[in-house]
């Protein structure tokens, strides 16, 4: 198992705002509730998990101890979460890969906060010794794939009709992933 990272890290953003990245708490279920609430309904069709669900907050704060999981949320002075994002290492023969998940409130959106966050995001799939990184995002979010791109991921592949909004709209969703090099001793590179 890799060694965990406990650090937080406070960040500048490009409108001046500071907030700190760090590992996510069990003790941050309230706050990770209103973060929920306070996406877009727009924002909430899309995610696979239902940030608007009191249980499924549940799961995710206390899931802050686990093997093959790890998220990080983006925080501001005042301890409200802003942004969350989440690295899970895959089972099996696809150990070596990591899913990438990330999410920004819209108030905190071209900022450089997202940027910031995926490359937490992606120096925790290191830690937690993936050496393979992916994500997958809808087709429309253009914004998503731009930040990926300039981190070095490519597109791998397009899935036609693949995903399904809580309206029951398809779409379509574009993956896309990166080679990093492998943590050493649990420390990264």
């Amino acid at each position: 198992m890799a060694e965990r990272i406990e650090a937080a890290t406070v960040v500048a953003l490009r409108d001046g705002r500071q907030v700190v990245i760090r590992p996510i708490a069990e003790e941050d279920r309230a706050a990770l509730e209103a973060f929920g609430r306070d996406l877009p309904k727009n924002d909430l069709l899309y995610l696979e998990d239902d940030f608007s669900n009191p249980e499924i907050i549940a799961r995710l704060t206390n899931a802050a101890r686990a093997e093959n999981w790890r998220q990080i949320v983006a925080v501001t002075e005042d301890g409200k979460i802003v942004a969350w994002a989440a690295a899970l290492r895959l089972p099996g023969w696809s150990h070596h890969v990591a899913d990438i998940r990330l999410l920004v409130a819209p108030n905190y959106r071209r900022c450089g906060l997202g940027m910031h966050l995926a490359q937490a995001i992606v120096e925790t799939a290191r830690e937690l010794g993936a050496t393979k990184v992916m994500v997958d995002m809808l087709a429309a979010q253009t914004a998503g794939q731009a930040i990926f791109s300039r981190l070095g991921f490519a597109v791998e592949g397009q899935l036609a009709r693949h995903a399904i909004d809580r309206d029951g709209n398809l779409h379509d969703i574009v993956i896309m992933s990166a080679y990093i090099r492998p943590s050493t001793d649990g420390v990264a590179e």
